[in-house]
């Protein structure tokens, strides 16, 4: 039995290892041991303590094995079946971190309402809780309460947590209003290869923020006598960086012009609720923010987030790719017109009622049905662009999608490094995508889809990816480790099997 358990141990471990690009002397020379011993590890025949489980799970950024639970997570599917019904899409995952490093700049209790319950989320409550910030689930656990303390006490931040995801950038432009010199442990989150800070710091910069990264740790001084005298131009149009020249403007004392500023669902959200704390923001939906700032912001906020426009990509590609008829309610199509319009030039057949406003009374909404549909390739390539192109998040639901249409589709995902590799792991599942370069796959279809038994990929949007070809195979297939998808999904299994699907939540250590 101790035997077993150690091979599948090593079996997770291997998988966590080839997922994240690494060779066994990589892994050993993070763990300061040898590739000889890793090697052992990995084949099972080495005794390995829950000590160095979680050093390897650290080093891999893979939840091995989780303390007080049975092991990690993993979800056995059982694809074949047509989904139908409705389902509502859920608060942008994106937009409540950015609330939540937002809620920094607010002396008074700020109210979120329908926070998406994830582990991205809970990653930043842990963060916020160890500086000293009170937050609590009320209204049932619906909605979330957070008080700042009259002062952070940012020496005691969790450091794990602060590493394990990307939105911990995001505290640098409220913290540069709340302490002169402090540190934040480098950004983590999904394994989607080298992204530089250095827009962040430009922006930053221009506040008197001076970064000096070593150590695993960002150490900020702030100069208070520099401040923004001209425009700030961004020099990528990203939606953090954005978001950080937002927060660091909302409490400049002055008017802040952005320029080459994303115009995105998140950033959006973010200027409604800047304007809920009493800062103006003209520009709302365009590139050029004017930001007029107030040094203090001492004031008792409720505030609606809109709903998740990527999560409504994921429930439209999970129709086309089961071959289904579902509506899928509250979708902010302001956020979806590109892809919408991209999947009707495919042969999409769909309908949608009148638009409507989202809880924020902002952001527009509609209730989108789709049926089963005989989709064609695109003739032109799939490949994103900042707002209002198509969603840079929303790119590898069209593998999936365009592995159901007849014909070649060439998807190019320029923006990040590896994200495009992952995508050929829908190979496993019967899927016939070749990659062309670290940035371009070449997607031949229709797919007879079968099932199989795969580690989860190390990026959010591919592993849901990978999850939807399981629910259209034929069978029992595995999906190991899946605490990527619960960093941005709320519940998704649940919800999907609440529409017809079969999909089963269970740990085996």
């Amino acid at each position: 039995m101790a035997d077993d358990y150690l091979v599948r141990i090593g079996k997770l471990i291997r998988d966590a290892r080839q997922h994240r690009g690494w060779t066994q002397s990589q892994l050993a020379e993070a763990l300061g041991t040898s590739q000889s011993a890793v090697n052992r590890i990995e084949r099972g025949n080495q005794n390995i303590s829950l000590e160095m489980i979680a050093r390897i799970g650290e080093a891999l950024d893979s939840e091995i094995v989780s303390l007080g639970y049975a092991g990690p997570m993993h979800l056995r599917v059982v694809g074949g079946r047509r989904l139908s019904g409705a389902i509502d899409v859920k608060t942008s995952k994106n937009a409540c971190v950015a609330l939540l490093c937002a809620s920094l700049l607010n002396k008074g209790r700020t109210v979120l309402r329908r926070v998406a319950r994830i582990e991205e989320v809970y990653r930043l409550l842990e963060v916020l809780n160890s500086i000293g910030v009170r937050t609590r689930w009320i209204n049932e656990g619906v909605d979330l309460e957070i008080v700042p303390p009259a002062r952070l006490d940012l020496a005691a931040i969790d450091a794990d947590a602060a590493r394990r995801t990307r939105s911990i950038i995001m505290f640098l432009g409220p913290l540069l209003h709340r302490a002169d010199g402090f540190k934040l442990p480098y950004a983590g989150g999904c394994d989607l290869g080298t992204r530089t800070i250095e827009p962040h710091m430009i922006a930053l910069r221009r506040f008197g923020l001076d970064i000096a990264a070593t150590e695993g740790l960002y150490h900020a001084r702030v100069d208070r006598t520099i401040t923004p005298d001209r425009p700030i131009v961004l020099t990528e149009r990203g939606d953090t960086v954005t978001e950080n020249a937002l927060l660091a403007a909302a409490r400049h004392d002055g008017v802040t012009v952005i320029r080459n500023a994303s115009s995105n669902y998140m950033v959006q959200d973010l200027c409604f609720f800047l304007e809920a704390l009493g800062v103006e923001v003209e520009g709302i939906g365009t590139t050029t923010l004017t930001v007029h700032g107030v040094p203090t912001i001492d004031v008792d906020v409720d505030y609606s987030p809109s709903e998740d426009p990527v999560e409504a990509m994921s429930l439209l590609a999970a129709a086309v790719v089961t071959e289904s008829e579902l509506t899928v309610r509250r979708v902010p199509i302001e956020f979806l017109e590109i892809e919408l319009a991209v999947l009707e030039e495919m042969g999409l057949d769909h309908d949608r009622t009148p638009e409507y406003f989202a809880d924020n009374g902002r952001t527009r909404l509609i209730d989108l049905t789709v049926r089963p549909s005989k989709l064609e390739a695109p003739i032109d390539k799939i490949h994103p662009m900042p707002f209002p192109g198509l969603n840079i998040d929303n790119v590898p639901f069209f593998a999936a999608i365009a592995a159901s249409a007849q014909g070649q589709t060439l998807i190019h995902d320029w923006v990040y490094d590896n994200r495009a590799i992952y995508l050929t792991d829908l190979n496993r599942l019967g899927g016939r995508l070749q990659l062309l370069d670290p940035h371009r796959v070449l997607v031949e279809g229709p797919t007879r889809w079968r099932a199989a038994e795969m580690m989860c990929p190390p990026a959010l949007r591919p592993a849901v990816v990978v999850l939807l070809a399981m629910m259209a195979a034929e069978g029992t297939s595995v999906l190991r480790n899946v605490y990527v998808i619960n960093r941005g999904y709320e519940d998704l299994a649940e919800r999907l099997n609440s529409i017809g699907a079969q999909i089963e939540i269970f740990r085996d250590i």
